[in-house]
């Protein structure tokens, strides 16, 4: 028999009407998970590298992440965490309010996993998150 364990998630969102409606998409999935949440680009580079109040932090199986961040932006976590040997196989998923192509581009360019531009009616974005859920959490098989 297999033992199951969450799948750890880290939300690295500025907005928090955004994050609570991931947070409640996510507390009705079908997997175990633990979010982990954080507001911007230094936390979550803290969060990654298990500094400061961090430092007990899990490894995150899955990061969803805004690229409109305050500071340092999700592009520059995005090009920190590829560009670490540690960390880069962690599977990121942009999700984000930007639909422009130079965006969509340069977070491909940079090794995102898959880039989602966040819908605005509330339904839709719930209806999002569940597919977020059913294949990267249902379907595909993560590493550990």
């Amino acid at each position: 028999m297999t033992n199951y364990r969450p799948i750890e998630i880290l939300l690295i969102e500025d907005s928090p009407s955004d994050a609570n409606l991931t947070i409640k998409g996510l507390k009705t999935a079908k997997v175990l998970n633990n979010l982990h949440w954080v507001e911007d680009g230094e936390s979550a580079m803290e969060f990654l590298l298990c500094e400061g109040e961090y430092a007990s932090a899990p490894r995150p199986d899955l990061i969803l992440l805004d690229l409109n961040l305050p500071g340092m932006d999700g592009r520059e976590v995005l090009h920190e965490v590829k560009s670490d040997p540690d960390l880069k196989r962690i599977p990121i998923v942009i999700l984000t309010t930007s639909a422009d192509e130079q965006d969509i581009l340069r977070a491909y360019n940079l090794n995102a996993n898959c880039y989602i531009t966040k819908p605005v009616n509330i339904q839709q974005f719930l209806d999002i998150i569940g597919l977020i859920e059913d294949f990267w959490l249902a379907a595909v098989k993560l590493p550990c």
